[in-house]
């Protein structure tokens, strides 16, 4: 197989292949020391569903249609959870993550062609968080959105800071950026004062959402930007950091250790993206402004509406925390599917610097197009290519965690291969019409 190496240039402490089992799991102790020691990969994770490209689809649902959407959100969250855990299965029984079982098990053309949509969806994914961070400092700084752009170029700094530092680091900033949009958006809820028995009203599914044509367009694109192709790579690599002894610890114990990790992290995500829905309906739809569909419009709206300008600050903050945190998370995701597919290991930041060159471009070009105001088609856009690639990681995700021969007696049961194939058919199915909406124009 072809290895490709720079001698004499350090890599950064998070490539996969040097990261696995660079994080000690205590064999004595409480269980609650021991599942503070597996905490970690799943908020990692978890930043994938808060990233830009989901914030279009919340804010413009919340204006457009209330809280109504709020179930598509838990749906898609419930899905992701489950999703999540196959993944920890995966990584923890196979001591595989899903690109390197795609190699190990599928042929050479086959591996190609999903290499292929694994880095069209990474440079997607960049995409979204390149033009979110520079919106946010848009609309904090007033920065040129194309200097923004320029400017989210030079995150390889803080790449190469992280140099020696271990993976725990790189966790523990993720935690801080969580922890500030969470702050920002709870402050924010209590700036908009939603009717509380109207939101929890709205994690009810109703029969409009898939009565109503253009609310059907919405709640696909929210389910397209919620579940991420790029995470269930990730996943499956990160939680092999951790190193436990097998004969004090089994591997179900190492299992509910993980999936609770995943699982946590996710339940936080839930509360972000249904915060900025509640806070776009309780401050947009209720006041006549249901038209709110772009970020920057909301940015500008809520500090007139809300009778503060902390909201439109705090709203900025926690764009420009949700563009950075992703910018990690892509960089090893990039990393696990270049050396899974193709056992290519290049230096995480040179890795960086492809990656992200890859989606300045096309971020330029679309702003030297459609003007500063094209920033919600290209977010979009982003999720479209998301949303198209995503079959082409959950079925191959489905194949190996139900292969006996691969997991063992971990392969999932009857029950859950039925569950899983009818989620992985029924998102498959959506995501192609919102790519046939997308493509006819219709739903916008």
């Amino acid at each position: 197989m072809l290895r490709w190496s720079l001698p004499k240039i350090p890599t950064a402490p998070f490539c996969p292949s040097e990261v696995q089992g660079s994080v000690q799991i205590p064999s004595t102790g409480s269980s609650w020391r021991k599942l503070l020691a597996f905490l970690g990969p799943g908020l990692l994770v978890s930043v994938g569903y808060m990233d830009p490209g989901n914030w279009a689809t919340d804010i413009e649902g919340g204006a457009r249609f209330g809280y109504s959407l709020l179930s598509v959100i838990f749906l898609s969250n419930l899905i992701a959870i489950l999703l999540q855990a196959l993944c920890v299965r995966l990584g923890i029984v196979a001591e595989q993550d899903l690109a390197q079982s795609c190699q190990r098990h599928f042929s050479r053309p086959i591996n190609l062609m999903l290499w292929l949509f694994a880095e069209i969806a990474i440079i997607a994914t960049d995409l979204a968080e390149i033009l979110g961070s520079a919106l946010a400092l848009n609309l904090l700084f007033h920065l040129p959105l194309a200097w923004g752009v320029c400017i989210t170029g030079f995150d390889l700094v803080v790449v190469l800071l992280l140099q020696g530092k271990g993976f725990r680091w790189l966790e523990a900033i993720i935690l801080g950026l969580v922890a500030t949009i969470a702050l920002c958006f709870s402050i924010e809820i209590l700036f908009s004062q939603p009717n509380w028995s109207d939101v929890f009203q709205g994690y009810v599914p109703t029969l409009d959402i898939v009565q109503q044509r253009e609310k059907l367009y919405l709640a696909i694109s929210i389910l397209g930007a919620t579940v991420m192709p790029h995470n269930l790579y990730l996943h499956s690599a990160i939680v092999q950091t951790r190193a436990y002894d097998k004969s004090l610890i089994s591997q179900q114990e190492v299992i509910r250790y993980a999936t609770l990790d995943s699982t946590v992290s996710l339940i936080g995500a839930l509360f972000v993206n249904s915060a900025i829905l509640i806070v776009s309906a309780a401050t947009f739809h209720f006041s006549g402004n249901q038209q709110v569909a772009e970020i920057q419009d909301a940015y500008r709206l809520l500090a007139p509406l809300l009778g503060t300008g902390a909201a439109s600050l705090l709203f900025g903050l926690a764009l420009l925390a949700s563009g950075q945190s992703s910018t990690f998370t892509g960089t090893i995701a990039g990393q696990v599917i270049m050396e899974g597919f193709l056992d290519w290991r290049i230096p995480c930041w040179l890795r960086r610097v492809i990656t992200r060159t890859l989606a300045i471009v096309p971020a330029l070009i679309g702003l030297a197009l459609l003007g500063e105001q094209g920033v919600g088609r290209l977010l979009v856009l982003s999720q479209v290519i998301l949303s198209l690639q995503l079959p082409f990681a959950i079925f191959p995700l489905i194949l190996f965690t139900s292969n006996p021969h691969v997991m063992g007696k971990f392969a999932n049961p009857g029950w859950l291969k039925v569950l899983v194939w009818a989620i992985g058919l029924v998102i498959a199915g959506l995501n192609i019409w919102l790519l046939g909406q997308f493509l006819v124009g219709d739903g916008n």
